[in-house]
C-alpha cells in the first residue's frame, strides 16, 4: 500500500519540524514542555498542514506514553470509554495520551464526558481543531488545557519540506530515472500552498506522478508541470469560521486606516473567494461607520456600486467593488455618527431617560390640547434661519450631548454655521 508522501516525511524531532518557531524555537513554552516530558492537557488550534499532528507524534514518543487517535468527526463517547478499558494494562501504566482531532465536533454531552477521564491525569488530551477554541470547545475542557495557536507555514519554511520531500522521492520511488527539478517550480509549490505543508507535499507527488520520462530517461519537473499539478492556489477561507472573520476584519480595518493598497489586497482576497454578499454588505456598513459624516455621499455612491455588482455578479464585480472601496479607503474619515447612536443606545439600557417633552408629542387628534401636547411647540420654520431654541431631550438627560462634531471639513463647516446661528438667537 502506497504512504503518501506528507506521512513519510513527517518530522520525528522537533529540530526537525518546519515552522511554528514561536512555539517550538529555543526557549519556547511548547519545545520546553515537550522537552521536560511533563505533558499538560493542551488544545492545539489553526490551519490544517501546520504541525498539530507531528507534533502530537513527537510528545508521544518523548513522554513514553502510548497515543491514541480520534476524530471527533466520527467517534463517540464508547470509544473514550474503550480507551479508559485500556488504562489498566501494562503498556499504560503511566497513562496514556488521546489525541482527539477537530474537538469542535464534540457536543456538550461528549466533552463534558471527556472531561471526567482527564481530571484524574490518566488520560492527557491533545486536542486539535481548525477553529478558535474559544468559541467552540467548552470551558471546563479549556480551562484545564493550554491552548497553542499554529500558524500558515511562511513559504521559505515550505521550501524545505518541499526539498526534503523531493530528496525521499528521488531515494526511494524513482532512483531509477535522473530527476530534475526546476527552481521555479520549488518555488511555486512552496507559495501556492497556503501554508500548508500537506498541500504542498502532495501537489509535489502529484507532479512526480505525472512527469514522463524523456528518451534519455530524465525525469522534468518544471515550472508548468508544477502549475498544474497545484492547479490553484489554496485560499483559507470559511464562510463561518475564523478566516471569514479575521479577513473582513483585516479588510475593514485597511480602509479605516486609509490604506487603499491593503484594503485592494484584502478585497482581492474576498473575490477570490467569491463571497459577493459579504463584500457588499461590509462597504455598505464602512461608508457609514468610517467615513461618514465626513463625505456623506460616499454611501449613495457605495450603494451604486453594490447595485452594480450584485447585477453583473463575478468576475465583472470587481470592477465596481474596487471603485467603491478605494473611494472608501481614500475618503476623509468620520465616526461620529456611530457614536453618537451608540452613546444613545447606552444611556436607554442603564439610564431612566425619562419621558418625551409634552410640547413634543403627537397633537394631531382630539383631545391633545386638554393634556398638553403639543402646546408650547415652536415650529422652527416660522423663526429666522428655520431656527428657535427649545428643549427637545428629556428632562432627565435634557443636558446630554450624544453628537461630537468631527474634525473634518464637511462637519466642521456644519459646526461653524450652527454656532454662528445660535449664538445669533442667544
Amino acid at each position: 500500500m502506497h504512504t503518501p508522501l506528507a506521512d513519510r516525511i513527517r518530522p520525528s524531532t522537533i529540530d526537525e519540524v518546519v515552522g511554528q518557531k514561536h512555539l517550538l524555537g529555543k526557549g519556547k513554552l511548547l519545545r520546553n514542555i515537550i522537552e521536560n516530558a511533563e505533558i499538560p492537557n493542551m488544545i492545539f488550534f489553526g490551519p490544517s498542514g501546520t504541525g498539530k499532528t507531528t507534533i502530537a507524534n513527537i510528545i508521544s514518543k518523548k513522554s513514553g506514553k502510548p497515543l491514541y487517535r480520534l476524530n471527533a468527526t466520527n467517534a463517540s463517547v464508547s470509544d473514550i470509554k474503550q480507551i479508559v478499558g485500556d488504562l489498566d494494562g501494562f503498556m499504560a501504566q503511566n497513562g496514556v495520551l488521546l489525541y482527539l482531532d477537530e474537538i469542535q465536533h464534540f457536543n456538550k454531552k461528549q466533552q463534558q464526558t471527556l472531561l471526567e477521564y482527564i481530571e484524574n491525569g490518566r488520560i492527557t488530551l491533545i486536542a486539535s481543531t481548525t477553529e478558535n477554541p474559544y468559541f467552540y470547545v467548552y470551558n471546563a475542557v479549556l480551562s484545564r488545557s493550554v491552548v497553542f495557536e499554529f500558524r500558515e507555514i511562511p513559504a521559505e519554511e515550505v521550501e524545505k519540506a518541499i526539498r526534503r520531500g523531493i530528496g525521499i522521492l528521488c531515494r526511494e520511488d524513482y532512483a531509477a530515472y535522473q530527476v530534475e527539478v526546476q527552481e521555479d517550480a520549488i518555488l511555486h509549490f512552496a507559495h501556492t500552498s497556503g501554508g500548508d505543508v500537506r498541500k504542498a507535499l502532495n501537489a509535489l507527488e502529484v507532479a512526480f506522478l505525472a512527469a514522463v520520462p524523456d528518451k534519455n530517461g530524465t525525469l522534468l519537473i518544471s515550472k508548468e508541470l508544477s502549475e498544474q499539478a497545484t492547479q490553484k492556489k489554496a485560499m483559507r477561507y470559511d464562510r463561518d469560521g475564523d478566516s471569514h472573520y479575521d479577513l473582513l476584519s483585516a479588510f475593514q480595518k485597511s480602509i479605516r486606516g486609509s490604506d487603499p493598497d491593503a484594503a485592494i489586497y484584502y478585497l482581492a482576497r474576498l473575490v477570490a473567494a467569491g463571497d459577493l454578499p459579504s463584500i457588499c454588505r461590509r462597504i455598505l456598513v464602512m461608508a457609514a461607520e468610517d467615513i461618514g459624516l465626513a463625505y456623506p455621499q460616499a454611501i449613495s455612491i457605495v450603494k451604486a456600486c453594490v447595485d452594480s455588482a450584485m447585477q453583473l455578479g463575478f468576475p465583472e464585480a470587481r470592477i465596481p467593488l474596487s471603485e467603491a472601496v478605494l473611494l472608501l479607503a481614500t475618503a476623509p474619515k468620520s465616526n461620529s455618527a456611530v457614536m453618537a447612536i451608540d452613546a444613545a443606545l447606552h444611556d436607554l439600557e442603564t439610564t431612566d431617560t425619562g419621558e418625551i417633552p409634552a410640547h413634543l408629542k403627537d397633537s394631531h387628534y382630539g383631545g391633545a390640547q386638554k393634556l398638553g401636547h403639543g402646546v408650547d411647540y415652536l415650529y422652527p420654520h416660522s423663526f429666522p434661519n428655520h431656527y428657535v431654541k427649545q428643549q427637545y431631550l428629556p428632562d432627565a438627560i435634557r443636558d446630554r450631548v450624544y453628537y461630537e462634531y468631527g474634525s473634518n471639513k464637511q462637519e466642521r463647516s456644519a459646526q461653524e454655521y450652527w454656532e454662528k446661528i445660535k449664538n445669533e438667537k442667544k
